[in-house]
């Protein structure tokens, strides 16, 4: 993980590149960020996902999930929703307020389970029950070879990044929102 000081004039910069880090270090802190979206009763709902993949130059984040969870219908219902990443290492909270699109079918979520049924992380995405179902009692070699997937990817289109850094020297705050940064009070 990156503990060089940013320029405070190329924070965004700084930014996308630890996301970037957070895709290819396993052990980077914001490799996995919590989502917070609303559900259909209008409560937050908050979980730990993983971060996939990163593409800076459209401003976009991937995340993997099986499109049966109950996260695919909250977003499929409102599109807008939050990740937070949080470093202890950095001391750097980043807070990204983006519009999701699910995808699940295409060349996007091909690819992805072409990276993906090589692990061992497939067999999530084989199984007959959805997230979050009582588990049902599986025989031996079900949910394997032969069992469509059920991946999900969903694209987050970033719109604005809230970062706060914490210091003994003092506490830094700026949001990036239409290509502009601004410094906030903490």
């Amino acid at each position: 993980m990156s503990t060089t000081e940013h320029p405070d004039h190329d924070l965004p910069h700084c930014l996308w590149r630890e996301l970037d880090h957070a895709v290819t270090q396993r052990g980077h802190a914001w490799r996995t960020p919590v989502l917070a979206t609303t559900d259909t009763l209008g409560m937050p709902q908050a979980r730990t996902v993983v971060l996939r993949a990163v593409d800076a130059g459209a401003l976009q984040l991937r995340i993997y999930t099986d499109r049966r969870s109950a996260k695919v219908a909250e977003l499929q219902g409102q599109a807008m929703a939050s990740l937070v990443f949080w470093s202890s290492e950095l001391q750097w909270q980043l807070r990204v307020s983006a519009r999701f699109e699910v995808m699940t079918q295409g060349d996007e979520v091909n690819s992805a389970w072409e990276r993906v049924r090589q692990t061992a992380s497939a067999a999530d995405y084989l199984t007959p029950a959805s997230p979050g179902s009582e588990r049902p009692a599986v025989a031996p070699g079900e949910g394997r070879a032969g069992t469509p997937h059920h991946l999900a990817v969903l694209m987050a289109q970033v719109e604005s990044m809230d970062w706060l850094a914490l210091s003994r020297a003092g506490h830094q705050r700026a949001r990036w929102q239409g290509g502009q940064l601004s410094w906030l009070v903490p």
